[in-house]
């Protein structure tokens, strides 16, 4: 797959326009006034962001112009879903998106499919190799690593077969004004997957939400592993007014996350 032609879906990306941050915040302003103009302008300013993420995925036999509009998509649901008052950047909370949506649909469009717990440990070998190479200054081996994640050496030799070619960690995949994102930035583990990072984001605003006392209650039940009889002890209330609290937070929350 060549990403260098110069014009990919009609779109001549050697002329693709460049916003500024004062531009972009411009722009932002009049989309959530309903500005389609806007909209319009702010999607065309970040196509660069799409495409220097699909060279990422040069080893990929999908058309170019295919995985740009597949990475299209995932720049408009990232402006669908984009709040900005998590202070994050859009690159930042685009970037997963977008890769997310391509391997999405590579993983829907290949006839010769890795498994997703395949690739986990695939990911988790190139991270535990080069923790451990940064720790005793040599090159691990494959027994290395497997001690070192808790998996069978073969199980690690496959893993990293399928996936083909895996890469450093701490090659980049994107950079927009020195905000750069490296590829352990986008590792999936059990407690960071790309399908789940803005399920993250949106549970952390639903507790944002709740009143003091019930935000306390869930942080101390759910993120602390107390039990309701220690929370009530520690927070000075009856087991029963905690277990009531805790189900009216769980039911606001809910009802954020539906919305």
């Amino acid at each position: 797959m060549s990403v260098y032609k110069v014009e990919i879906c009609g779109v001549n990306t050697s002329k693709l326009p460049i916003l500024t941050n004062a531009e972009k915040e411009e722009l932002f302003d009049k989309i959530e006034q309903g500005d389609m103009t806007a909209r319009e302008q702010f999607i065309n300013g970040n196509l660069r962001l799409v495409l220097s993420i699909i060279q990422r995925f040069n080893n990929a036999s999908e058309n170019v112009d295919d995985l740009f509009q597949i990475g299209c998509i995932g720049l408009i649901k990232a402006l669908d879903n984009f709040d900005r008052s998590l202070n994050v950047k859009f690159s930042t909370y685009a970037v997963p998106m977008i890769i997310g949506e391509i391997r999405r649909y590579l993983r829907d469009n290949n006839s010769i499919r890795v498994s997703r717990s395949l690739r986990d440990i695939a990911y988790k070998a190139i991270y535990a190799k080069e923790h451990l190479t940064k720790k005793n200054l040599k090159e691990p081996t494959i027994c290395e690593i497997a001690q070192e994640i808790g998996v069978d050496s073969e199980s690690i030799v496959a893993a990293l077969d399928a996936i083909q070619s895996p890469v450093s960690l701490y090659e980049p995949v994107y950079s927009d004004g020195g905000d750069t994102l490296y590829v352990f930035d986008q590792i999936s583990d059990k407690k960071n997957r790309e399908e789940n990072w803005v399920e993250e984001i949106s549970l952390n605003e639903a507790i944002k939400r709740l009143p003091s006392r019930e935000k306390e209650i869930i942080d101390l039940r759910f993120f602390k592993g107390r039990t309701q009889m220690e929370v009530a002890d520690e927070i000075g209330i009856s087991q029963a007014q905690v277990s009531r609290l805790e189900k009216s937070a769980l039911k606001s929350m809910r009802n954020y996350l539906r919305d």
